[in-house]
């Protein structure tokens, strides 16, 4: 175990297994959830299901490897329904161009894993519109997930309106929901899996959804989606001629999940310490850290799911004391029971799921309390990132409303100083992109 170097870190065995195992139940809840979303876009469940488990060991352990890190990683939630609803759903992009593009940008971030630009990215956009990126993709899953779960619907008159609350589905999906806000509100750990199977066993006490006949089996195959991604659609329109279009989605991605990855190793490292600059290794464990969240997006691509990230409840094992790879290894290796439990995931119903996405969505939109709305250029940004996000049903459209309107309010306001050569080009790509749509 000199490998982790626990002395070095004031840690023990005994505790990093604690603390990996925190973190798994924590976040076992992406397994079915992940395999529910996706399966949307025409992707077999059963294949995902083992996917996205697969993918979670590989990254999870990888991590902890290379990085030495108490880190966990998965397909992202956020990404995922984006990925989904936004390109397979809402752009009429089949699954396999959308591989492709999750591929691209996990390749994209490897590339430049080698190079300072991640560092110049995150210095380029200020704190505030980050922030604002988050609460937008977070308004955009929680209008989803309250949508699937039939509390928002269809209203030819007025766009959206109130579903039918009677329903039991819709009830059970509101059970849900209180569920997981209670569990969460009320610190428990492993808020989100509990309220899923919580929701679950009311659906089969009722009979609102069928019990599982059985509990394991042997793990799917995912030949259905193995290496069946299509990169060369990305760059070529169904007439097979050469187009671009599909170029600014890879950028979303990549840009996403880069900030996603720094806002969570920046919240999961403070109360530790892991990434401090001023720790000797502090930056390199970083680096490293971002460096296997890469190589597992491409990866995941391979695989069939959509862009994997580090998880913020790798905070709960860092909370039981986690503090090197060694906890991210264990809660790796406990993910291969996960392979095993395909009845027991298929068995759960949709609107179990569901209101995890909401809690996500609400997690993510709490970034608004700490913008500065003082200032107009970034109360305007803000503003178009959140609304137009989930209205337009696309990150891309709401992010270049938003760095455009940035860059208007602060040329009005002639603040130049505020502006980086980061954000005008942002905006610069978002108007042509605007041009050429």
């Amino acid at each position: 175990m000199d490998i982790f170097s626990l002395a070095q870190n004031k840690t023990s065995v005994k505790q990093e297994f604690g603390a990996g195992l925190t973190t798994f139940l924590a976040m076992i809840y992406i397994v079915p959830t992940n395999a529910f979303i996706m399966s949307e876009t025409g992707m077999p469940m059963e294949a995902l299901i083992t996917a996205t488990a697969l993918i979670t060991i590989f990254s999870t352990v990888l991590n902890g490897l290379w990085a030495n890190t108490p880190v966990a990683m998965s397909v992202g939630m956020g990404l995922n329904a984006y990925f989904t609803y936004g390109l397979c759903l809402g752009m009429k992009v089949p699954w396999q161009t959308a591989l492709g593009i999750v591929f691209l940008s996990g390749i994209l971030f490897i590339a430049l894993s080698f190079t300072n630009f991640r560092i110049w990215v995150i210095r380029s956009i200020p704190v505030d519109l980050r922030r604002a990126i988050s609460a937008g993709i977070g308004t955009f899953i929680a209008f989803v997930g309250l949508q699937k779960m039939g509390i928002v619907v269809n209203n030819d008159a007025v766009l959206v309106g109130l579903g039918n609350l009677k329903d039991m589905n819709v009830l059970l999906g509101i059970i849900g929901l209180i569920l997981v806000i209670s569990f969460w509100a009320w610190k428990i750990k492993g808020a989100f899996i509990l309220s899923v199977l919580a929701t679950s066993l009311i659906a089969w006490i009722f009979g609102i959804s069928p019990y599982p006949k059985e509990f394991i089996s042997l793990p799917a195959s995912i030949s259905p989606i193995f290496l069946e991604l299509d990169i060369k659609s990305v760059f070529y329109d169904a007439m097979g001629n050469f187009s671009l279009a599909l170029l600014p989605i890879v950028v979303v991605f990549f840009v996403t999940d880069l900030f996603d990855s720094i806002g969570t190793l920046s919240a999961v490292g403070m109360r530790a310490g892991i990434f401090s600059e001023s720790k000797k290794d502090g930056i390199v464990k970083l680096e490293k850290t971002l460096e296997a969240d890469a190589v597992a997006t491409a990866a995941g691509a391979l695989v069939g799911v959509s862009t994997t990230t580090s998880f913020v409840e790798s905070a709960s094992g860092v909370e039981e004391g986690g503090r090197t790879g060694l906890t991210a290894v264990v809660c790796g290796l406990f993910f291969i029971l996960t392979l095993f439990m395909l009845p027991l995931f298929k068995a759960i119903p949709a609107n179990a799921i569901y209101p995890i996405l909401v809690m996500v969505g609400i997690l993510m939109f709490a970034e608004l309390g700490e913008i500065n709305f003082k200032d107009s250029a970034t109360a305007v940004a803000t503003f178009f990132m959140v609304v137009l996000i989930p209205l337009t049903y696309s990150i891309t459209n709401g992010l270049a409303f938003g760095f455009m309107g940035y860059l208007i309010v602060k040329i009005l306001k002639r603040e130049f100083s505020d502006l980086s050569i980061g954000i005008v080009v942002l905006a610069l790509i978002s108007f042509v992109v605007f041009l050429v749509h």
